[in-house]
C-alpha cells in the first residue's frame, strides 16, 4: 500500500471512529470490555457490509488452487 493510501486510510478510519463513537451509548464505552463489544458490533453491522459490497463488485481472480486450474 502506498504511503498516500495509508494516510488516507488512517484519516478515513479516524472519521469512521468519530461517527461510531458519536452513535454509541455513553455507558457502552465506559470500560475496555464495553468499548471492545461496541466496536465489534458496530464494525459488523455498519462497516463490514460496506467493505464486503465493494469487494464483491470486483470479479475474483482465479488462483492456482481452484479446481480446474
Amino acid at each position: 500500500m502506498s504511503p498516500e493510501d495509508q494516510a488516507a486510510l488512517a484519516q478515513h478510519s479516524r472519521e469512521i471512529a468519530k461517527i461510531l463513537h458519536r452513535n454509541s451509548p455513553p455507558e457502552a464505552v465506559d470500560t475496555l470490555e464495553g468499548i471492545e463489544t461496541t466496536v465489534r458490533q458496530q464494525m459488523l453491522e455498519h462497516v463490514s457490509p460496506e467493505v464486503g459490497i465493494f469487494l464483491s463488485k470486483r470479479a475474483p481472480k482465479p488462483n492456482g488452487d481452484a479446481p480446474g486450474s
